[in-house]
């Protein structure tokens, strides 16, 4: 592996397994510190681990929309590793399935309040404390889901068209020092979309053009470009990571 992000410090969130674990994992082969979080220390622990030791990474536990958690974070991630460079604002919650119609409205309201507005606190807390000095880059996972409608996990795929739009504006905000941009994944094999393809994943993969599902390092690579000089001429994009699925019409 290069070290693109040799002496950077990342900050990824939702980062003990899956997508975000994957993310951080390639952020350190090239060369970064990171700073993970997720809500079980335990699990962060583990991940720790994974990541190299307290040398690479750091685990932090919290809920992502708790804005004491979000300041604590970045506080220690300049505290530990002397910047914040690169955030990756990945925690996110699906706990509704099932007709918009019928949907609870305070379960909707804690699906924006994590997926969306919790994305744009991180944001702030980095902007305030390193990035608005230093300059910095910035990815939200959000999904195919926020593209095109995902009958079934309607209030998901609204805040994830609404993190999509939230990139949009902060790249345009926040240019020319800090790059904000977006990945939309399709079905992803983690434990967190294990209900859309457990026991079906031949038939789900059947609808992709390249017929297999996501795995996190899919997802992993598609954000270090992101973040990285690479794409130093991109900015307030959504890249689909989708095997194809919305060129071939598939539902999301």
């Amino acid at each position: 592996m290069s070290q693109t992000f040799e002496g950077k410090t990342a900050i990824v969130t939702g980062a003990s397994r899956g997508i975000g674990l994957a993310i951080a994992q390639r952020l350190v082969d090239e060369g970064a510190r990171v700073v993970i979080t997720a809500r079980s220390q335990d699990a962060l622990e583990d991940a720790v681990a994974s990541l190299g030791g307290p040398q690479r990474a750091l685990g932090i536990a919290g809920k992502a929309d708790d804005g004491e958690h979000q300041a604590e974070t970045v506080r220690r991630a300049l505290e530990a590793f002397g910047s914040v460079d690169l955030l990756v604002n990945n925690a996110g919650i699906n706990p509704a399935y099932g007709p918009m119609i019928d949907l609870d409205l305070d379960i909707a309201r804690k699906v924006i309040e994590v997926n969306c507005l919790s994305a744009l606190a991180w944001t702030q807390h980095a902007h305030k404390a390193w990035m608005a000095e230093h300059g910095g880059a910035v990815v939200n996972v959000s999904s195919v889901s926020g593209v095109k409608p995902a009958p079934g996990i309607g209030i998901y795929g609204a805040s994830k068209a609404m993190l999509i739009s939230i990139t949009e504006l902060l790249a345009v905000e926040l240019s020319p020092g800090v790059r904000v941009n977006a990945v939309a994944p399709g079905v992803v094999k983690t434990r967190f979309a294990a209900a859309l393809y457990e026991g079906r994943e031949d038939a789900v993969a059947a609808g992709y053009p390249l017929k297999r599902l996501g795995v996190p390092e899919d997802v992993g690579g598609a954000v270090a470009f992101l973040l990285s000089d690479d794409a130093s001429w991109i900015t307030g994009q959504t890249l689909l990571i989708d095997g194809g699925l919305t060129i071939a019409g598939g539902a999301a």
